[in-house]
């Protein structure tokens, strides 16, 4: 009887652990943060950042996984509220809620005046201060929280519940993060997550009736 040969067996690639704070390379060339991760009312796995890291058609890597190759396409946005939609790949993406002890346990509505907001970027880390009301765009609020390039897109929450995403500075006439000569920091400008849910019903987009992962 002739030995049996041994069949190859197929490993399969690691998933890519992706959450709110992680930071994503668009294009190969952008360097911003992963917003939030979760599913729509279609099933698929979507994800948000701004609109300024790129447009439909970009290709979304991991910055901490380059290696596993795009992970994720853009398939909308908005210029005007600054956010675009990634739809990843299941195959290749683990999505967490949790990404270095930020956690994001849900969504909740635009936080008023006095709430300390938190968020977490892939440049500057975490940070938290208290919000000060809206912005002078539509669909904006200022939190005194600390952003650099890099950041845009960061999870912006009260609670440990989405509220914004991470949209600009409020100035540029003060550095955006404290430093060592300068205790004070202008305001960042972020984006409410709910105005951009309800943009993104309103016109029927991938991310309807998203949910965040838990």
């Amino acid at each position: 009887m002739a030995p049996a040969l041994n069949s190859p067996v197929a490993h399969a690639e690691p998933l890519v652990p992706l959450g709110g704070g992680s930071g994503i390379v668009v294009n190969g060339e952008a360097f911003c943060t992963l917003t939030t991760i979760g599913t729509d009312n279609r099933g698929s796995l979507i994800g948000f950042t701004s609109a300024h890291c790129g447009g439909p058609g970009a290709v979304v890597a991991s910055e901490a996984a380059p290696d596993a190759g795009p992970v994720g396409t853009m398939v909308a946005g908005n210029d005007a509220l600054d956010y675009a939609v990634i739809e990843f790949d299941p195959a290749k993406v683990q999505p967490v809620d949790t990404v270095d002890g930020f956690l994001i346990a849900g969504l909740a509505p635009d936080p008023k005046f006095g709430d300390i907001a938190c968020k977490l970027g892939r440049t500057t880390g975490s940070s938290c201060g208290v919000t000060w009301g809206p912005g002078k765009e539509p669909g904006t609020i200022v939190n005194q929280v600390c952003g650099q390039p890099g950041d845009s897109g960061a999870p912006v929450t009260v609670d440990n519940r989405l509220v914004g995403m991470i949209h600009g500075a409020f100035s540029e006439e003060l550095p955006t993060c404290v430093t060592q000569y300068v205790p004070l920091h202008t305001p960042a400008v972020t984006m409410s997550f709910n105005a951009v849910l309800a943009d993104i019903v309103a016109k029927n987009r991938p991310g309807s009736g998203f949910v965040p992962v838990a």
